[in-house]
Order: C-alpha cells, then sequence, then structure tokens
C-alpha cells in the first residue's frame, strides 16, 4: 500500500461559527479562526477542515450555498479567507474546504434562474417533475429534514426535488453543463490554494432514472417513504467521480474525503480503492447507528461495545487492502463523543482520552472536531427554543406538533442526538461567554465551559489537550499507528475493546476500557511480552500495577516483544 501525506495527517474539523468570533456579533468568523491558528499548531494537526463559509442564507448554517464563489458576510471576506489560507501554510497545516455539491441555496443565480421559466437555459441545472394529475407529489420520497421531498413552484407549476430543506434544491448531476460549471468552481479554489475536499454526501449526486416511489411495507396510500435506495450510491456516481476526478482532481495535489451516508465496506472499496482514480477516504456512518432503533436516528437505543466494535472490525478487515479508513467518533452533525460513548461525569478525562486512544490507534485517518481535545459534552437545553438546528425544529413539528408525539421523550431524544450537541460555541475559557465572544452568542453556550475550556487544558499537564498533542506526536514518530497491519484480540469480550497493529517486525498491543469497573483482561501471552507502555491515560505507575487488570475506562498502548 503506498504511503501517502493523506494517509499519516491528522485532521481538525472548524465549525466556524461556534469557533471564535472577532466582531462581537456573536457569530464565530474567519479572522476569530486566524486569532486561534497557534493554538491549532500547539495542539499539531495537519490539516484544517472547514466546514462551509460561503455565501449563503443560512436555512441549514451554510450547507445552502448560494455563490460558491464567495465568502458569507459574518464570516468576513475572500481577502480575510486568503489571510486565514496563509496564516495555515506558514504554520504548516493544510487547508480542506467542504463542497456541497448536491444541492445548492434556492437563492443562487442558477436556481433563480431555473425557477423563472421552463424555458430557462438553467431549467435543467435542477430536478423538475411535473405534478401528478390530481396535483399529487412526482414521488413519495420524504426528506432528510422531515417533511416530502418535493415542493411546488406555484409559478411553473412543477416540483423542484429537495432531499434535504425546501431551500436547498438539488442540482441535476444528469446535465453535463452542470458538472462543468461545478469542476470549475472546484478549480477556482484550488487554485488558491486550497489543499483538500471534504465532499457533502457525494455518494447522493446521482439518481435512478425515472425516481420511482419508495416501496415499504405497511405504507398507507399518500404516505412518505424514505427513498434512499433510489439516490444513494446511485447508477452514475462513479462515473460522474471519475469525470471529476479525471477533469479536475488529479491536476493538483488534493486529499479528497467524501460523506457517504448509506455506503458499505463494498460501496466504500469503489469509491476509494486507488487505481479506480475517485476520492481516497469516505466517511461511513455505520458506527453512528449504533444507538438508533427501528424508527431511526430520534428513536435512541441502548448501545454496546459488542455491536459498535464489530462495524469498527468490519470496517477495518474490510479496508485493509483496498481503500482507507475516515476514523472519527463526532462530527458537527454527531452529539458529542465523551457523553455518547465515554462518561460525561466522573470518567470524562479518563473517558474522553480511552476514545482518542481508539481513534488514533486503528488503521485510517483520525479526524477531530473542535472541542474534543478538551473533551466537551453534550448540553441540554430545557427549551425547545434555545435549540437553533432546522433538522431539530422539522422533526418536533412532524413527531409532536402534528403527530401528537409526547414532548419530554422528544426533547429527551434531542438531549441523545441533536446536532447542536456539536454546535455550542467553543469553550476557550472561564469568561463570560466562554471567551467566544463579546456580544450575545447565536447559540447558547454549554454552561459546563466554566470548568470544561482550553485556559485550564494548557494549564493542566495532564489535560486531554495534551494526552491528544502525544498521540499525534506518536503517530508522526511510529509509522505502525499509520501502516500497521490491524488485528483484533477478545472477539467476544462485553467491555474491552483488544487489538494488535504489526509493522516490519514491529508490534503494539492496544487495550480500552469502555466501562466503569475494572475488567481483568485475559490475554496471557500479550501480557508476558510487553516491554514498554507507550501511552496510557492512567499515571505511568498505575499503568504498571497489575497489567492484567484494566481500570475503568483505561486505555493502554504497549510494545511487545519477540
Amino acid at each position: 500500500m503506498n504511503r501517502t501525506f493523506w494517509k499519516e495527517a491528522v485532521v481538525y474539523q472548524i465549525y466556524p461559527r461556534s469557533f471564535q468570533d472577532s466582531n462581537g456579533d456573536g457569530i464565530g468568523d474567519l479572522r476569530g479562526i486566524i486569532s486561534r491558528l497557534d493554538y491549532l499548531q500547539e495542539l499539531g494537526v495537519d490539516v484544517v477542515w472547514l466546514s462551509p463559509v460561503y455565501k449563503s442564507p443560512n436555512d441549514d448554517n451554510g450547507y445552502d450555498i448560494s455563490d460558491y464563489e464567495d465568502i458569507m458576510d459574518e464570516f468576513g471576506t475572500l481577502g480575510d479567507w486568503e489571510e486565514l489560507l496563509n496564516g495555515l501554510h506558514t504554520r504548516g497545516i493544510k487547508l480542506m474546504m467542504d463542497l456541497v455539491i448536491n444541492h445548492s441555496s434556492d437563492e443562487h443565480a442558477w436556481f433563480l434562474e431555473s425557477r423563472s421559466s421552463k424555458d430557462s437555459p438553467y431549467r435543467d441545472y435542477y430536478i423538475w417533475r411535473p405534478a401528478g394529475p390530481d396535483g399529487e407529489m412526482p414521488n413519495n420520497w420524504s426528506s432528510i429534514f422531515s417533511g416530502p421531498a418535493w415542493e411546488l413552484d406555484e409559478k411553473t407549476g412543477e416540483y423542484f426535488l429537495h432531499l434535504f430543506s425546501r431551500k436547498q434544491p438539488d442540482l441535476n448531476w444528469e446535465n453535463p453543463k452542470l458538472r462543468d460549471a461545478l469542476y470549475k468552481m472546484m478549480a477556482f479554489w484550488l487554485d488558491k490554494g486550497v489543499d483538500g475536499l471534504r465532499m457533502d454526501v457525494i455518494n447522493m449526486i446521482s439518481k435512478v432514472e425515472g425516481l420511482p416511489s419508495a416501496h415499504q411495507e405497511g405504507l398507507a396510500p399518500g404516505e412518505l417513504a424514505g427513498g434512499g435506495e433510489y439516490y444513494m450510491n446511485g447508477p452514475r456516481v462513479h462515473e460522474y467521480l471519475q469525470e471529476m476526478n479525471r477533469k479536475v482532481l488529479a491536476k493538483y495535489d488534493v486529499m479528497t474525503v467524501g460523506e457517504t451516508p448509506g455506503a458499505t465496506v463494498e460501496d466504500a472499496i469503489l469509491y476509494t480503492a486507488e487505481d479506480r482514480q475517485e476520492l481516497q477516504m469516505v466517511f461511513q456512518f455505520e458506527h453512528m447507528d449504533v444507538d438508533s432503533g427501528p424508527g431511526g436516528k430520534w428513536n435512541v437505543a441502548p448501545w454496546t461495545l459488542t455491536k459498535l466494535r464489530d462495524i469498527l472490525h468490519k470496517w477495518q478487515v474490510g479496508l485493509a487492502e483496498q481503500g482507507w479508513n475516515s476514523l472519527y467518533l463526532n462530527n458537527h452533525d454527531q452529539p458529542r463523543m465523551v457523553s455518547r460513548f465515554g462518561d460525561d461525569g466522573e470518567y470524562r478525562v479518563i473517558s474522553a482520552k480511552m476514545l482518542a486512544t481508539l481513534l488514533h490507534t486503528l488503521k485510517g485517518t483520525p479526524y477531530i472536531y473542535q472541542g474534543e481535545e478538551i473533551g466537551m459534552t453534550n448540553v441540554k437545553f430545557s427549551r425547545l427554543e434555545d435549540y437553533k438546528d432546522i433538522e431539530i425544529h422539522n422533526m418536533y413539528r412532524e413527531k409532536v406538533t402534528e403527530g401528537g408525539g409526547d414532548h419530554d421523550t422528544i426533547l429527551n431524544a434531542i438531549h441523545s442526538k441533536g446536532r447542536d450537541n456539536a454546535r455550542t460555541p467553543m469553550q476557550w475559557d472561564s469568561s463570560a461567554n466562554a471567551g467566544f465572544t463579546e456580544g450575545t452568542p447565536w447559540l447558547k453556550l454549554n454552561p459546563r465551559y466554566e470548568e470544561i475550556n482550553v485556559e485550564q487544558a494548557l494549564a493542566d499537564p495532564d489535560s486531554i489537550f495534551y494526552y491528544y498533542q502525544k498521540l499525534i506526536r506518536l503517530r508522526k514518530e511510529h509509522p505502525i499507528m499509520v501502516y500497521g497491519d490491524y488485528e483484533l484480540l477478545l472477539p467476544e469480550h462485553e467491555n474491552i475493546y483488544a487489538y494488535t497493529r504489526t509493522l516490519e517486525g514491529e508490534r503494539w498491543l492496544i487495550l480500552l476500557n469502555f466501562c466503569e469497573t475494572p475488567q481483568t483482561v485475559e490475554l496471557l501471552d500479550e501480557l508476558n511480552a510487553v516491554t514498554e507502555t507507550i501511552i496510557s491515560n492512567y499515571p505511568e505507575e498505575q499503568a504498571a500495577m497489575d497489567r492484567g487488570t484494566l481500570r475503568p475506562y483505561e486505555a493502554r498502548v504497549c510494545r511487545l516483544g519477540s
């Protein structure tokens, strides 16, 4: 397998709206990010992934783009962006931009033209369909953000498709002119020096011909259904990505990762196998559904390590020879990992370090989401109006206001799985508004900022921050962390995830306790072969006390002798 920069990199995701405000309007911005570049350099990351900063009416926090080649006014100017890029590059950090090309904003010039007339040259840039005989929608697909995936345009009497918000019409990738316009836009940013592209829901760009209605058992007439089988990993998606590679990506030294909901290991190999010339990595979501019940995301069910480990193991083995894993446990769309997979109470620091050890010692490229490195937690706002996310409010309206569901049950689901858990402002210090803004923050802060913040973390040599710094440094010093073969141990254990990494005669043992009680490690041969503890989330003298027992949420990485 080829050795490359993007396999060895550690990526840090910034959600600009919530990172740092520089002008007191309560909204994070580019100049705010510029002011924190030394912090990122101290952490040691190699790449910054910037969630969208393009012009946008902000219906879905920037994932609805009205101008792909300009910057959102709230975030600053193109000049600010260029200063940010330069500031990163002078510190040896690369910039990955978010590429949102499954859909645009309904305020984009293309869509304004497209909806102006059925004869518009831009009509075919989007997916329009006539109403049925009785005015019904073209099919029964539901939007991922709840409600129907179709919106009637009164002026032309036709429906347009929007898999997300009604203000996010889907682009029609069947149109070669549209594709060329998008490729030109990509080149605009790559020519400016962008080093990477994270492609939003890129496996949804190809829809099945005819856009057939979804079939679901027990579906009543007129009832909506998911429809994902007709627009995820569609018939022409690989053709489009190979064309994109040929016309744009191959001309630049660029890092690529595609967001691919619903992708299997087999799909991921097709997207990322190096000889296919498509993408380098994908974000898959199978492990993010580990606590989803039969009703989907909002039907929160208990997760088990057995289930989580089985999924991670499947992907480690499945992409061992072809493709490459993206390693993450939270991002801007997911709840905080220490609240979800660890313990955000008594063992917050210890369990956050354990989860970090997992992410940095599996095979793949680790992605850190802002605040993860100081152990930020989920938030539990008691009032629905304190949440800002469109997905939360659409879901609440559908399930409670219109569906008659129980308010408290749905609010608890929002506390567990809502996207705003990840979007509360970054906690820099214990002063008013956590040092994020001098104004009123666009989204309320997590009240725990007084105890959990960067200033506190930097003052404590045993903090989560410095543990991340050490993991990142180890990764740079030891190729085994990147390229070593992975082998699972203790496959039936309910609380321990254990595995080895092996490269060129060197062998490491990784032991992770996922619970709050001590666990016995029945790996006599491996434990007897330990020659050194490379890193542990407990003090070294404690880690050496009893090799056969893992303390609550303990993580241990050891070198094994022959």
